[in-house]
């Protein structure tokens, strides 16, 4: 297969990734909301909205194969704020701490497939 249709592919792949995560954020946005708000998120409603509108948007534009370095990189700095605002792992005691410690390292492969995508 060639290299083009495969990084097609994995665009595609990653970027549906992100428009469905974004869907989902708006069909659950209430208790997706109050989540935010008890982890002490600033502006949980604001943020949880341009997040959500930004995985769609740009995810789809990876998805598309349009602009896509800048999609890429949108997302790859969606990814680490979530990372460190989200997933502290590091101040939270087991078990939520595996749990929080497996999601970071899983955004942190993502953010690897992000650069591949959004470099080559």
């Amino acid at each position: 297969m060639p290299i083009d249709t495969i990084q097609a592919i994995g665009a595609l792949l990653i970027g549906g990734v992100f428009v469905f995560a974004g869907i989902e954020h708006f069909l659950k946005f209430k208790a997706m909301r109050d989540y935010l708000a008890s982890r002490k998120f600033p502006a949980p409603t604001l943020m949880l909205a341009a997040g959500s509108a930004l995985e769609i948007v740009a995810g789809l534009m990876l998805a598309l194969g349009i602009a896509v370095p800048f999609a890429a990189g949108a997302l790859i700095v969606f990814t680490l704020a979530t990372n460190v605002m989200l997933l502290r792992f590091w101040a939270s005691e087991e078990p939520e701490r595996q749990v929080l410690r497996n999601a970071f390292l899983i955004n942190l492969a993502v953010i690897g497939g992000l650069l591949v995508s959004g470099t080559v």
